[in-house]
């Protein structure tokens, strides 16, 4: 890891020091084991006393014996770290909750773009040791090994959420859950891992966005519940000021003063590995794959054991970099992902072409424009639907939302569809790609779960999808507490389907598009959806969609992501 061996246990670690002539792991060690005694994480009862059978025969009625082991790595600027874990997998499963849910990355931006728009300021916090804010339910105890100096061979009864535990995660979720309530915030019912309040003044809600022990907090005034949360709960902060950098994003602002998302710095990880995998460093590439390439057909010789390893490890890199922002690879990287059990050397090719595009790309970036679109020149159609099947139907609005606070905003959307993009089995793929004012929010690309025949099955479908989540981004803005505008607008490039499903006397002519049909059609019915025909080199969604060529999507993926 970054050049340096990694220890697999506490002997080996102490080897590596001697060989190396220095201290490093011992002194990574002995911190981590006094940051777990500054929380009272064991309570010594005694010497062990041990039998021939390695039983303890003096063990505290009630409890339960496991283990624990160091888990040790080394940071990106050399830092020596050690994490002392228990072997949770020893202790019973159990029926309560065990785990901590994270923010979703779609609600995390949302959240980032409502600090923009409301002028709210944006700060992030990591929790240290956070597991150890919690007391654990479980009765267990160690004996204590050599790591523990003076301590070897002691009963410690466990009495914190220790890492490892089955429910340290369940444990740190009930103890931030009352900290919140205590500080007057509540979770979202469309994501209870973002917390929200009404500000001072009544005018905005302000957010804390929790992904286990990171915070991101949107507030009119985030030093002060930084301090409160110091001083009134005790937690040790680190990094807490203005976001830096979250979740392998690191933020800043153009010289306009737009607030950017940019992933550049996982990149980098992303290539160091690269390096030392290969030996080299990609080869550029203006785009993921070949134009029209079909990877499902590749009859190259499997991968070496080796390479399986590292194929599973690059989609996995390339799958948190699609969701970190750069939709650009969604597309190849959901099509690669399919060959994970048994990838071809035609396929890791493939994966080497992609790294060498996101190298060549790595300036791309999410861009927080807060500015409403003008669609002041699109007519809204006046049709009568009282006389169809829909009748006077009404966009569901949940009644429990919270009241509306702050600037309203507008969705657009953009769909498309790829017919035959999977030429073995068929199938066709959907791209959705969301945007709330002029921020890009949410994307999709999956290959759609039925074979169609015609461009038009392929495209109603995806019709439906991305009505379907056009509703539930309404919502979740909603449950947030975001004004939202009458009418969300979806672009699409197939001129027969928006026309079927915008127009009252259009006939449904094949059963089986039955579903698609009245479910876009019920929500233009209602008057929330705008549906319009957009031509396909305008269409962003074709981003997502397809293995396209450079010329044909920069001046798109400039306006986006340049």
């Amino acid at each position: 890891m970054f050049g340096y061996q990694i220890p697999r246990d506490y002997e080996e670690a102490m080897e590596l020091d001697r060989k190396n002539g220095n201290t490093k792991w011992k002194e990574a060690i002995d911190l981590e084991l006094k940051q777990i005694d500054d929380y009272q994480t064991f309570k010594d009862v005694g010497k062990a006393e041990i039998n021939t059978k390695g039983q303890v025969m003096n063990a505290p009625e009630g409890y339960k014996k496991i283990r624990v082991h160091l888990v040790f790595a080394v940071k990106h600027d050399g830092r020596h770290k050690a994490r002392l874990v228990a072997d949770g997998h020893l202790t019973r499963n159990t029926t309560e909750g065990a785990y901590s849910d994270v923010v979703s990355l779609r609600s995390l931006r949302i959240v980032m773009f409502l600090a923009e728009l409301n002028t709210l300021q944006l700060w992030g916090a990591d929790i240290g040791n956070a597991y150890l804010e919690a007391y654990t339910e479980e009765k267990i105890f160690i004996v204590a090994g050599p790591e523990f100096g003076d301590r070897k061979g002691h009963i410690l009864i466990i009495s914190k959420a220790l890492y490892g535990l089955r429910t340290s995660g369940g444990r740190w979720h009930d103890r931030l859950f009352d900290v919140m309530r205590d500080m007057g915030f509540s979770p979202s019912k469309n994501d209870p891992d973002i917390w929200m309040r009404l500000s001072k003044d009544g005018e905005v809600y302000e957010y804390i966005a929790v992904y286990v022990d990171d915070l991101a907090i949107v507030a009119k005034d985030p030093a002060e519940i930084c301090q409160i949360l110091k001083d009134k709960f005790k937690f040790k902060l680190k990094g807490d000021g203005p976001l830096e950098y979250h979740l392998g994003c690191g933020y800043w602002r153009d010289p306009d003063g737009t607030l950017v998302a940019d992933p550049k710095k996982y990149i980098e990880k992303m290539m160091e590995w690269y390096e030392q995998e290969f030996g080299e460093k990609p080869r550029k590439f203006k785009t993921p794959l070949e134009p029209g390439d079909h990877p499902e057909i590749d009859e190259s010789p499997e991968c070496s054991e080796e390479n399986q390893s590292r194929y599973l490890t690059m989609i996995g890199q390339l799958q948190w970099l699609v969701a970190l922002g750069r939709f650009d690879i969604f597309c190849a990287t959901m099509t690669m992902s399919k060959f994970r059990p048994a990838p071809k050397k035609g396929h890791m090719s493939r994966l080497k072409r992609m790294y060498g595009y996101v190298l060549e790309t790595r300036i791309a970036a999410i861009r927080f424009r807060t500015t409403e679109p003008n669609y002041d020149d699109i007519e809204i159609p006046q049709h009568d639907w009282m006389r169809t099947v829909y009748g006077n139907v009404k966009e569901i609005i949940p009644e429990d939302a919270p009241e509306p606070k702050g600037k309203p905003v507008a969705t657009t959307s953009y769909v498309d569809a790829n017919l035959h993009h999977d030429i073995v089995t068929g199938k066709a793929v959907t791209a959705v790609l969301h945007l709330i004012n002029q921020t890009p929010i949410d994307w999709y690309s999956k290959k759609q779960s039925t074979v169609e025949t015609a461009t038009f099955g392929s495209e109603f479908s995806a019709a439906r999808t991305a009505t379907d989540q056009i509703v539930d981004l309404r919502n979740t803005l909603r449950y947030l507490g975001v004004p939202v505008r009458e009418r969300s607008y979806l672009f699409g490039d197939n001129k027969p389907v928006v026309t079927n499903a915008t127009i009252p006397t259009s006939v449904l002519s094949k059963r089986h598009h039955a579903l698609s049909y009245h479910r876009v059609r019920e929500a233009v019915a209602s008057g929330f959806l705008l549906f319009q025909w957009i031509d396909g080199k305008n269409n962003p969604a074709d981003i997502l969609s397809k293995h396209w060529t450079f010329v044909s999507i920069f001046p798109m993926l400039k306006s986006l992501l340049l």
